[in-house]
């Protein structure tokens, strides 16, 4: 039988990223995909234009809606920009005990500027990351969560313990805000922290880095989507987090490598690179 996974997040009207690069994303690797909207966006490769939200209302009759009938294997949350729908989403979560949960903690565009209020993140870290198997933030973001500096691999370490540790789940720290590689480290909290593990001359204690080779794309837009969705695709398929990571970032590495060129700025990628 098909697994099944389940999308929280914005749309994206150009398809690169958002819900419409978490589907293609899910499709690609081989499960259901189903979607719950936060915000409509006015967007293209360029920038983005207008935002129009749910309302919170809204919100849960979606979840409902998947939850009552086609309960998700695995579900990625993405961008969540306001206090009342992070509310609804950690405490339907929550209320239908759902199952590997992926976090991308959307806070920090790539300028910089922050993309939640302090009420905001407030609910984010008090009601939804406590309920994640995994999150899965970039750079700015772990210094945002962590309150630390982060420019070298034992600081990228130090924050994804310190986040870990904080929120009882697992947390992928991103590299590829990093000048030379496209390097990101694991830690194992929450539930997997007492599992057997395999010898391995990566693992230490709690941790697993992933190397990876950087891709000369300038083309890189929803990256973060579609990592954090492909892991949920694996997640729901029955594999670890170690393995589903792994099989994410190749996918990732395949759609980047396509080289698809689409848009006047920062185009999307090649999320069906593999379809002739």
């Amino acid at each position: 039988m098909r697994k099944t996974a389940l999308a929280i997040a914005g749309s994206d009207c150009s398809g690169g990223a958002g819900i419409q690069a978490d589907i293609k994303t899910m499709m690609a690797n081989g499960v259901y995909a189903m979607s719950v909207i936060t915000a409509m966006t006015a967007q293209n490769t360029t920038g983005v234009t207008a935002v129009q939200e749910s309302v919170p209302e809204f919100l849960a009759q979606q979840l409902d809606c998947i939850f009552t009938d086609i309960y998700p294997d695995a579900v990625k949350v993405g961008m969540v920009s306001s206090a009342g729908l992070v509310r609804v989403i950690a405490d339907r979560l929550s209320f239908y005990g759902a199952k590997n949960i992926v976090v991308d903690p959307v806070m920090v565009s790539t300028s910089g500027s922050s993309l939640l209020d302090e009420a905001s993140l407030d609910v984010m870290k008090n009601g939804l990351f406590p309920l994640a198997d995994l999150l899965t933030p970039n750079i700015p973001e772990a210094e945002v969560l962590s309150g630390l500096r982060i420019s070298t691999a034992n600081q990228m370490r130090e924050a994804a313990e310190m986040i870990g540790e904080t929120y009882g789940c697992s947390v992928l720290l991103k590299g590829g805000h990093s000048l030379h590689d496209a390097d990101d480290i694991l830690y194992r909290g929450g539930n997997d922290r007492n599992a057997d593990r395999e010898a391995d001359d990566r693992v230490t204690d709690r941790f697993l880095w992933f190397h990876g080779k950087r891709i000369h794309n300038p083309n890189t837009h929803g990256t973060g989507c579609t990592l954090s969705s492909a892991i949920a695709a694996n997640l729901a398929k029955g594999y670890d987090i170690e393995t589903s990571i792994w099989r994410a970032k190749e996918y990732l590495t395949g759609a980047l490598s396509a080289m698809l060129d689409l848009g006047a700025g920062s185009g999307p990628m090649d999320h069906g690179f593999f379809i002739s």
